[in-house]
């Protein structure tokens, strides 16, 4: 996923699988590893007592209705003896019509139904538990569970009525599985630990194009059916799925750029053709790109995130398009994940750090390959997980920034990048297409880089702490490579975090219009961490700036507008109310309200909010309704 804004989580835990998709023990790559069994609290499922082979999804599409509703088939083998149910993690918003078995090779010409049950787990889903046979059960065989259902309004599939769309012409569906949300679009083991291939078929209206994170797909037109095949094994918050009007454009020789009409040419241009390039680059890194196609498609301001790296097809969100600063580092982000996150994948959300730290030290290397090393920036610091927390709420720039500043320590301590670059090529080799635990990186650094075992008792080795220890990481980067560009940021926040307005002459030196969006987002960031400031203050930075502010992009735009509304400055607001009217996005509505209900003007928020909510999707109208605790809507 691409970067968010928000607060701490820690580095912890040990895991990894097995070579066979969907077999859980924990192990490291050495001889005599001890094998424990892998506990995910954000799973009600009983995920150890099978191996998930296969699965696969048979869907029609209902626009009218805004329901999904067919069939998924698991192909599953019992792993554990004694096993008398399967437990799936599932949402209240599915409505489970019926459950069946078959036993494939025995003869069996009619499935045999199953009773279940739906009990409750966490207030982001529930568990699905269904009896299974005695005689059916057999260690080692396979089985068919087949659940027919449907659909509602979960919090995995987002249905958009046309004018929430770019071309508001018609309507679009897209799901978004990341962390624990895909359990409300099919019942599923919904941990990173289990990995599976899976099919699907998908039947919609005419006119509808669909599009999922599958590496083959087909079309028949005359029935209205695409199809698709994920032949690697991916774990289940990588299933995605879009439908609407989308259109095409190839931009190399293994990616498309996805669109509505009126977005595809701008993206297109946008892009050029960057994403081979990129590809190349990672490559020459990392090793060799195992998914084949790597599309990617922009989704409406609804989308309620900056992008998500599903395999095969990357989603974006459009307003993206207006940075091109933004643009390039969120695209090579989630490039970087075909490696660090698709490929070799945390197996808990304890460990989410070992695909976001790794995948944003791989962006950075990327970048520095590709644009020198001026081009790296980076943020710090960390927290905890506890039992039943969602791990959605745990995505921010801790894990992130402490992940990329472990990774860094690694890279320093083997003593040459090029050296580290062959040892994370090593590393991908070693468990791709799993799910590991930080142990099974670790272990796998000592083998590579002997002379630091901790037999040697070498000093400044300090796992321990960067994994179990809280607060700031104990080693930082070495970024003076970009000091030219930080520098100047810098020194202009020293002169407007004070109570008193700069004098204008020493103003002169910086021309904020030369900056890039980076150095504008960063002098933001810093005002913002030095909020409120004085209305003086306030008065001579909106005269000096907002107008430039105002010309740039969301990601500039919504950040002068948080540092307003934190001072309360009410001459911004007319610009507030523009920028929620236009922007729908979670990521970009919910630190504005946030602020909004938090000061003097509340009564704004609920004021757009009323005038609005008929463009948001109603997973956000229930957050910012929350927010404005107003309960009337």
């Amino acid at each position: 996923m691409a970067e968010l804004r928000q607060t701490p989580t820690s580095l912890c835990c040990c895991r990894k699988s097995s070579p066979t998709s969907g077999t859980r023990v924990l192990a490291g790559p050495g001889p005599g590893s001890p094998q424990r069994p892998l506990v995910d609290v954000a799973s009600a499922s009983n995920f150890r007592s099978f191996q998930l082979r296969h699965f696969h999804l048979d869907l029609r599409l209902n626009f009218a209705v805004k329901e999904m509703s067919g069939w998924l088939v698991l192909d599953l083998v019992p792993v554990q003896l004694g096993v008398c149910s399967l437990v799936l993690d599932s949402h209240p918003s599915l409505l489970i019509h019926s459950i069946d078995y078959k036993v494939p090779g025995t003869g069996q010409d009619e499935p045999v139904s199953l009773t279940y049950r739906v009990d409750p787990f966490t207030d982001f889903g529930s568990s699905l538990n269904i009896s299974l046979p005695a005689g059916a059960v057999k260690l080692g065989r396979l089985i068919q569970i087949t659940i027919r259902y449907t659909t509602t309004d979960g919090p995995a599939i987002w249905w958009l009525d046309s004018e929430l769309t770019c071309g508001r012409t018609r309507p679009l569906v897209f799901t978004q599985g990341h962390s624990v949300c895909n359990r409300s679009f099919f019942p599923c083991f919904d941990t990173p630990s289990v990995k599976s291939t899976y099919t699907a078929t998908v039947r919609v209206p005419d006119g509808v194009t669909v599009l999922m994170s599958a590496s083959q797909s087909s079309f028949s037109k005359a029935d209205r059916v695409f199809q698709f095949c994920m032949e690697f094994p991916v774990p289940s918050y990588l299933v995605a799925l879009v439908a609407g009007e989308l259109q095409h454009v190839d931009v190399g020789p293994r990616s498309r750029v996805w669109a509505e009409p009126c977005l595809l040419s701008c993206a297109v241009k946008k892009l050029g053709g960057s994403v081979e390039r990129w590809l190349a680059v990672a490559e020459s890194l990392f090793g060799p790109y195992l998914w084949g196609r790597c599309d990617i498609v922009f989704l409406p301001p609804s989308f309620p995130i900056v992008a998500m790296e599903n395999p095969c097809l990357t989603f974006i969100i459009a307003s993206i398009l207006e940075s091109s600063d933004f643009l390039l580092i969120d695209v090579i982000h989630e490039i970087a994940h075909a490696w660090f996150g698709n490929a070799v994948t945390n197996a808990t959300w304890e460990e989410m750090w070992l695909s976001e730290g790794l995948a944003t030290y791989a962006q950075r290397r990327i970048t520095t390959e590709a644009y020198g090393s001026g081009s790296r920036r980076t943020r710090c610091t960390t927290g905890a997980f506890d039992h039943g927390v969602n791990p959605s709420s745990l995505m921010n720039l801790f894990t992130y920034e402490k992940g990329f500043c472990f990774v860094s320590y690694l890279s320093e301590l083997s003593g040459d990048v090029q050296r580290f670059d062959a040892f994370l090529r090593d590393y991908i080799l070693q468990f791709q297409f799993r799910s590991v635990v930080a142990q099974d990186l670790l272990d796998l650094f000592l083998h590579s880089f002997p002379e630091l075992s901790p037999d040697c008792q070498r000093e400044g080795v300090e796992f321990e702490r960067w994994l179990s220890g809280c607060g700031p990481p104990p080693y930082e980067p070495n970024l003076s490579a970009g000091t030219a560009l930080i520098g100047p940021v810098q020194d202009l926040c020293d002169l407007w975090t004070t109570s008193e307005p700069p004098d204008p002459a020493r103003l002169d030196t910086f021309d904020l219009s030369s900056w890039s969006t980076f150095q504008i987002v960063l002098f933001l960031d810093r005002l913002l961490d030095a909020s409120p400031l004085t209305p003086s203050v306030m008065a001579a930075l909106s005269s000096q700036y907002a107008a430039l502010f105002a010309r740039l992009n969301a990601e500039v735009e919504v950040r002068w507008l948080q540092v307003a509304l934190r001072s309360s400055f009410h001459p911004e607001e007319p610009r507030v109310r523009s920028f929620l009217q236009k922007h729908t996005s979670r990521m970009y509505t919910v630190p504005l309200y946030e602020d909004l209900a938090a000061g003097t003007m509340k009564g704004v928020a609920v004021e757009i909010f009323y005038q609005t909510q008929h463009r948001l999707h109603p997973n956000l109208r229930r957050t910012l309704i929350g927010i404005r605790g107003d309960r009337r809507a």
